[in-house]
């Protein structure tokens, strides 16, 4: 024991311990910061031999160790030049002290995974008088500098905290915004203890509306977001502010359904809405305080979107549920061709039927005539906007991509009719989608009512007469027919069921993105499970553990 630092060593695994931070200025480990293990810039080289290959276990070893000494016991100088990128490094460690005030840290690191070493961090944060402890877990990796050849702490913003990113810093203080307690329609509490995937939603609607509710402010400590417009993320409260109580449509049943579903999957989520409302019932993702997927994904929505093509089929006079279609299993398109999934094909098919087993060739087929007229580029785009209130910048409550279904030409008109191509959707969009496809008319998603603040949200025309009761009485034929796609993921569904399979081919990925959307009763969902393969197998499961909490 040293200066107050303990280092112990059993079995390779190594843990720091540190009575504070910022509170001398001697150097606790031989070396730390000279040229053998730190090093990060040119200039710091001493040796004309420059060490080359990747790095031994031992340099793993002996760097993290170092780092992660030095940043424990606040030397933010000698951390940062244990890392790759010094310049940054050096700020942002020093800000663990200074500006999240940290006034104690443990540092347990646990066995290396290759280069790479997990960490857990027990600290103390203390603020006007207040202290709470604090833990989280990270890593960081250790590479070979590309000009010394010394072994260095590969610096990402990550490797202080693990929802930190570029442009973002850690501070403590007095919360920039009032505090909030969400309650869902019942009127439970929404926390993002108990419902993870929530974790973006309540910071942003307490950045929205913790004022208008009434609510005080406390002491915090937050992630400074990089974005102007985004909401702060809140990691610690020293103190609680008065909470407002801000109402939203959630249903705690299904939203713990949908969390407990996601989970399936390393990237998943899912969107349920209520389609007499327009009233968003669950939104959830995994992982959990990662990128929102269900609210934000702009991807390919693959044969989901044949909603949407079956609807325009039926508005332009192409065809109906029972009217006869070809599906044979390939088809050419201004010389590109487009085949079915291994290449079937199908005798006497009606749309129904060509819907039910999703056959590409069916729907590229009927809009023939539509190209004839030169509307093939842009019926889709009509439909998806007028009818299914797609890119009509919906006011949610909490910020969404809208959907996007752009004007095509050439192969790329072919491609979005069977949810390829340049159309770009997320679950809520989907979930929207079939949810028009029941209710006969768009409502928009919504979390917040609008009585609120006032939105005003946005319209679309209701489908024409008939179009609803085909839509639905080809979605409910693919979930209970033997012959539909979306039959067995729905099989443990009960009341009036419908759904919808989809794959969509993401450029440089092996496996397909699994899609699939929707509804029983008066709930609505779609799933999207990126390379999940057949939507019916990732996605579908996702999608029936949700509709089996609604009504």
């Amino acid at each position: 024991m040293r200066s107050g630092v303990k280092v112990a060593v059993v079995g390779g695994v190594f843990a720091v311990v540190v009575g504070g931070v910022g509170y001398g200025a001697y150097n606790v480990l031989d070396g730390l910061g000279d040229s053998g293990v730190g090093g990060g810039t040119d200039s710091k080289a001493t040796s004309s031999e420059v060490r080359t290959g990747p790095v031994t276990e031992d340099e793993i070893a002996e760097t993290s160790e170092k780092f992660l000494a030095a940043w424990a016991k606040g030397d933010a100088a000698a951390a940062a030049q244990l890392t790759n990128n010094e310049g940054d490094a050096g700020p942002a460690l020093t800000g663990f002290s200074e500006s999240a005030h940290v006034t104690q840290a443990v540092i347990t690191p646990g066995r290396a995974t290759g280069s790479t070493v997990p960490y857990t961090v027990k600290a103390t944060v203390s603020y006007g008088g207040k202290t709470k402890p604090w833990s989280y877990a990270s890593k960081l990796t250790v590479v070979r500098g590309l000009t010394t050849g010394h072994a260095l702490v590969d610096w990402a913003p990550s490797v202080i905290h693990p929802d930190l990113d570029k442009g973002e810093s850690l501070e403590t203080g007095e919360s920039k915004t009032a505090s909030i307690e969400a309650v869902d329609r019942n009127g439970e509490v929404l926390s993002k203890e108990k419902y993870p995937s929530l974790g973006g939603i309540l910071d942003e609607l307490r950045e929205k509306y913790g004022q208008k509710a009434g609510g005080t402010t406390g002491i915090e400590t937050w992630i400074n977001n990089a974005n102007a417009d985004g909401a702060d993320q809140t990691l610690l409260t020293l103190v609680e502010g008065k909470p407002g109580r801000v109402p939203t449509t959630l249903d705690a049943k299904v939203q713990a359904a949908a969390e407990t579903a996601v989970k399936k999957y390393d990237k998943s989520s899912v969107a349920a809405v209520e389609p007499s409302t327009g009233a968003i019932r669950a939104i959830a993702g995994n992982p959990a305080g990662g990128f929102e997927s269900a609210r934000f994904a702009a991807v390919a929505p693959g044969s989901t979107m044949k909603i949407v093509t079956a609807a325009m089929i039926i508005q332009n006079g192409l065809g109906s549920a029972n009217s006869p279609v070809q599906c044979p299993s390939d088809v050419t398109w201004l010389g590109v061709p487009f085949h079915n999934l291994d290449n079937f094909s199908m005798p006497h098919p009606t749309l129904k039927t060509a819907f039910a087993r999703s056959c590409n060739t069916a729907f590229i087929k009927a809009i023939g005539p539509l190209d004839q007229k030169d509307k093939a580029d842009t019926a889709l785009v009509d439909e998806a906007s007028q009818y299914f209130g797609i890119g009509r910048n919906w006011q949610a409550g909490v910020k969404t991509f809208d959907g996007d279904v752009p004007a095509s030409q050439g192969a790329e008109t072919a491609a979005s009719y069977i949810g390829q191509g340049k159309i770009r959707m997320n679950p809520l969009n989907m979930a929207s989608i079939t949810a028009t496809a029941v209710n006969g008319r768009f409502l928009q998603p919504y979390i917040v009512p609008k009585d609120l603040d006032g939105r005003t949200f946005a319209t679309a025309a209701p489908l024409p007469g008939g179009v609803s009761a085909q839509l639905k009485q080809m979605l409910r034929y693919t979930a209970n027919s033997g012959e539909g796609t979306a039959t067995q993921a729905m099989a443990s569904v009960g009341g009036d069921k419908g759904g919808k399979t989809g794959s969509a081919e993401i450029d440089g990925h092996a496996t397909s993105d699994s899609w699939f959307t929707g509804f029983s009763n008066d709930l609505a969902a779609a799933a999207l499970v990126q390379s999940g393969g057949h939507g019916g197998t990732a996605a579908g499961p996702v999608v029936a553990e949700v509709l089996r909490a609604g009504p």
